[in-house]
């Protein structure tokens, strides 16, 4: 009888811990899992930084495009035209002026300058705002 009960209390000594083995699998199945939620956090916050960015152009944008057509109110002949125009540190503009009578057209690009450059190319252009500008009189 006392042999009977030792072997119960080993056994159930035994069956409480936890083996070598299934920890190492354990291990494995958590890093499987935690890998695409990390991934998924990281893509998240790149797509967070584009989407800043590109908000902070289009507000950039239309400050410019408004501050366009308020110039036009006292001289309207001038050329509105400019290149590479520094906005906010590393975001750069330009602005297209087409004048053409009764109406003039006006585009205002703007987008981060990635490459530092200190110009704006195709690949840089985050938002491109267009209006028509009639003469006042």
């Amino acid at each position: 009888m006392h042999r009977k009960l030792n072997k119960n209390i080993r056994r159930r000594r035994r069956a409480s811990g936890v083996t070598l083995t299934e920890v190492i699998v354990a291990s494995g199945l958590l890093a499987i899992a935690i890998l695409p939620i990390l991934k998924g956090l990281t893509t998240t916050q790149l797509n967070s930084t584009l989407i800043e960015q590109k908000t902070r152009s289009l507000m950039l944008a239309q400050s410019k495009l408004e501050e366009m057509k308020a110039r036009t109110v006292y001289d309207y002949d001038s050329s509105l035209a400019e290149t590479g125009t520094v906005l906010d540190g590393s975001y750069l503009c330009n602005v297209v002026d087409d004048v053409a009578d009764p109406l003039r057209t006006v585009a205002v690009s703007v987008g981060y300058d990635t490459n530092g450059s200190n110009t704006l190319t195709t690949g840089e252009i985050d938002v491109t705002l267009t209006t028509m500008i009639a003469r006042r009189d």
